[in-house]
Order: structure tokens, then C-alpha cells, then sequence
């Protein structure tokens, strides 16, 4: 198999997986005309959409994609049974495409059906996880993101995350004001920021460096705990609901 990211909007990524026949699966087409243009000019057939949730970013190309394939599949949870979908998926499901198994999995906190799709040893996470950093949670759904970050971080660490925006560099900013002294954290930085200011594409990442540079992976770690103020004996929970507001507040 093969993986293309396809960058659109602002700063949102669509994934397409592909094999040697050419035939391919598209996640999250938030529009339609770079990715049909994309396809066509790389002679790629879709077969399959999967959709990890229902904001419009990442549904809002899919009429237009069934109506150039209308034998296209188009998968997602309940959520998004109003954009195109005939075919929902439950948490647990397998989904066998391209003579790939997909197992769903159920990532809410973002929204509160998001999905995501794991073929070894890919990980479609839509708005769940990003480098360096997590989604925004839904009307302080904080346990549900807690839980779904949790579930993530127990994959192998060779799994790729493929995530569905490019947020890395503000991401990574907040985690160097939380911990200034992280060589880690700054040496990624340094990099990815030079892969990125030269219009190149950084993701996708691994669970492995995650587990580096991630503080969401990290809110066991003490020094967390205690540049955050708060008490080395909480409880992770508490620690992931405290960044992610501080994250909600902060400007890189």
C-alpha cells in the first residue's frame, strides 16, 4: 500500500491510500476539486471514503467525489449519515478494503461520535490527535478526549498517525512554554519548523516520537505536573483537563 497527503483549505490534510492497482481510499475530503484532480492526474480509482467525524471540513467534498464515483462507499459514524454516507460504522467494526482490515475505533471528545480507523500500521485520527498536540474538546467533553488519547497512546509505537491538520509549530510553541528546558521538544521544533517554512509537508507522525514531544502523551511526567502548578500526586485526568485549557488560551 501506499500513503499521499493532500494539503486543503488553510491547514487541513485528506489522506488517500492506494495500492498497486491503483485503487484507492480517501479519508476526510473536506472539498472535492483538489483531490479529484489529484486522482486523476495520478490515474487513482476510489473505491472507499472514510469519515472520522462531521464538521464540514471533512465532509464537505463528498457529494461532488460520489458524483464523479457513484459506486464510491462511503463510511462514517452515525454523525455523518447526512453527508453521503451509506454505510455506518460502530466502534469495534472491521472493515476489509483494498485487502486491508480497518478496525474502527470510537475517539470521542472532539465531537462526541468521532471515529477513527486503524490498518496496521496506519491510524486515521482525524481531529483526535495532531503532532504535538490534541484536538479542541466538545462542550467540556474532557473525560471522552482523555479516554480516546489514552487508547491511542496504548498502540504500538511504529503506528503512523495520521492526522487531519497542520498544527504542529503552534503545538509545539505551547509545549515549549510548559517545558522550556525540553532539548526534545526545541530540537523537533527546530526541525519540523524548517520542513514547514520551506512549503513542505511534515506529517505524517509516529506514536513513538509522540511520546516525546506530545505533552497530552506525557501528563504522567512530574515536570508536567509541577510547571503547571499542580500537585505531583494528581491524577492524569487532571492534568490533561489543565492543559488542554491552558491550550485553549495560549497564542504561539
Amino acid at each position: 500500500m501506499f500513503l499521499k497527503v493532500i494539503p486543503i483549505l488553510v491547514d487541513n490534510y485528506v489522506w488517500i491510500l492506494f495500492d498497486k492497482n491503483n485503487f484507492c481510499i480517501i479519508i476526510d475530503p473536506g472539498i472535492s476539486n483538489p483531490i479529484l484532480e489529484k486522482i486523476k492526474e495520478q490515474n487513482l480509482f476510489p473505491i472507499a471514503i472514510l469519515l472520522t467525524h462531521n464538521h464540514i471540513d471533512h465532509t464537505g467534498g463528498v457529494q461532488e467525489i460520489i458524483n464523479s464515483y457513484p459506486e464510491i462507499t462511503v463510511f462514517g459514524p452515525y454523525e455523518t449519515r447526512k453527508s453521503g454516507v451509506n454505510k455506518i460504522v460502530n466502534s469495534g467494526d472491521k472493515l476489509y478494503i483494498l485487502n486491508r482490515e480497518f478496525i474502527v475505533f470510537y475517539t470521542p471528545g472532539h465531537t462526541l461520535g468521532h471515529v477513527s480507523y486503524y490498518s496496521k500500521p496506519y491510524f486515521f485520527c482525524g481531529d483526535t490527535i495532531f503532532s504535538g498536540g490534541c484536538g479542541r474538546v466538545y462542550k467540556k467533553k474532557y473525560l471522552d478526549m482523555f479516554n480516546s488519547i489514552n487508547m491511542i497512546s496504548s498502540l504500538p509505537n511504529e503506528t503512523i498517525l495520521c492526522c487531519a491538520h497542520e498544527y504542529t509549530l503552534s503545538n509545539l510553541c505551547f509545549a515549549m512554554s510548559i517545558l522550556p528546558k525540553d532539548q526534545n521538544i526545541r530540537n523537533f521544533y527546530n526541525k519540523a519548523n524548517k520542513i514547514i517554512k520551506n512549503n513542505k509537508i511534515y506529517v505524517p507522525s509516529y506514536i513513538l516520537l509522540e511520546k516525546k514531544i506530545n505533552l497530552f502523551f506525557r501528563i504522567n511526567e512530574n515536570y508536567i505536573k509541577e510547571s503547571i502548578g499542580l500537585d505531583k500526586n494528581c491524577n492524569s485526568f487532571t492534568v490533561f483537563k489543565n492543559l488542554r485549557k491552558m491550550k485553549d488560551n495560549f497564542w504561539s
